[in-house]
């Protein structure tokens, strides 16, 4: 096995190399969105957990319940040990906030993609992919077998030329893009991308994995002329999971042939319970659900950046190494702002990534908005 150590030690010292090694820091998120690290008390701007459901009483209360009732795990797939009452329940509620006749939950938001894309499309179909889409939906889209094509981020007019160019005339065509951009904070433009989709028979796939529970009262990037909406439970809705919203027919079809649902461990009913009582959360309290883009927005008219069109505020820096330095800068000031580097962002878009969610303190955005307007220009 000498051989197998010697290729990860060479691997991991390129990485070291070019400031792109990754390791693991122990970290405890305490109360609100305030962590623990090395430590030191830090606020967080790195969680995904826009509403902090994740420590919310009734969404704790629920999994507890759940949990002492039905107990740990789900015990097999779906279609062998049976469906979970909670696990129908949570599927009906997730296709009425997304506006769609049925729902499919999946072990994450990965996991759906990887499973939906491959159960549409194959050989000889072609598939449009934005070019900052997210890493499940090339993956999913490279297990499919179809043709992927590359569109330049949001340009519809591309993604048209590219359909009427190359749309295989017996086969399928699908459009898969981000609702909110993970790596940039920006939103796909659903209505003109539905139009060239309708207009060339093409199927539109949406990820809402950072729009559902922030964004339009909750709904995230819901709408009506998307098909295909898939998201998370593991972001705004604080737990784990994920899922796809469509039609009825499609649902079905995607029990029977996803892969990654059909040879799957369901999801457990503690999970199932917290996303559910989330949900009510998010559904009881708009106002609530809207303060990270509100907060996200603060901190840009204060840090002199675009304004925020979700929860998610990019500052590009160029280089990893001035992404690291940053990071760390930000650190010594009492702020978690991780450095996020290729190849999860294109080579020479090292950034910053802020996170905003309900429970940040306002004078400390203002502090930190004030000590980003500090750092060295972008390039």
């Amino acid at each position: 096995m000498r051989s197998l150590d010697q290729f990860a030690q060479a691997k991991l010292a390129r990485l070291e190399a070019g400031s792109l090694r990754r390791q693991l820091v122990e970290t405890t998120r305490g109360e609100g969105a305030w962590v623990e690290r090395n430590g030191q008390r830090l606020l967080s701007f790195s969680c995904n957990d826009y509403l902090n459901l994740s420590r919310h009483p009734a969404v704790i209360a629920a999994a507890l319940e759940a949990t002492r009732r039905h107990g740990v795990g789900a015990g097999a797939s779906r279609l062998i040990t049976g469906n979970h009452p909670l696990l129908a329940e949570l599927e009906a509620r997730l296709a009425r906030l997304k506006g769609s006749a049925a729902c499919c939950l999946f072990g994450s938001g990965y996991l759906a993609n990887a499973g939906l894309i491959p159960a549409l499309m194959g050989e000889g179909d072609l598939i449009l992919l934005d070019e900052l889409a997210h890493s499940c939906l090339w993956a999913g889209a490279r297990l499919s077998g179809a043709r992927v094509e590359v569109f330049r981020h949001n340009d519809v007019a591309q993604a048209a030329s590219l359909l009427a160019a190359r749309r295989p005339p017996r086969g399928r065509a699908m459009i898969a893009t981000d609702g909110v951009f993970s790596m940039d904070g920006d939103l796909a433009p659903l209505d003109a991308l539905a139009d060239v989709a309708e207009a060339h028979e093409a199927w539109l796939l949406s990820d809402d994995a950072h729009g559902i529970g922030v964004l339009n009262d909750g709904h995230g990037t819901a709408h009506p002329r998307v098909p295909l909406q898939m998201g998370t439970l593991s972001k705004a809705v604080g737990g784990y999971g994920g899922y796809v919203c469509a039609s009825a027919p499609v649902v079905e079809l995607l029990r029977n042939r996803a892969r990654s649902f059909v040879y799957s461990t369901g999801l457990p009913p503690g999970v199932a319970a917290a996303a559910i009582a989330a949900l009510d959360v998010i559904e009881r309290d708009p106002a609530y659900a809207a303060l990270p883009l509100a907060k996200a927005r603060a901190f840009t008219v204060a840090a002199g950046l675009p304004l925020a069109q979700s929860p998610i505020v990019p500052l590009v820096l160029g280089e990893a190494a001035a992404a690291l330095a940053a990071s760390r800068a930000l650190e010594a000031e009492g702020f978690l702002v991780t450095a996020i580097r290729p190849p999860t962002v294109p080579p020479g878009t090292a950034r910053l990534r802020f996170a905003f969610s309900a429970l940040q303190p306002d004078e400390e955005i203002a502090r930190l908005a004030a000590l980003v307007r500090r750092l060295p220009a972008q390039p």
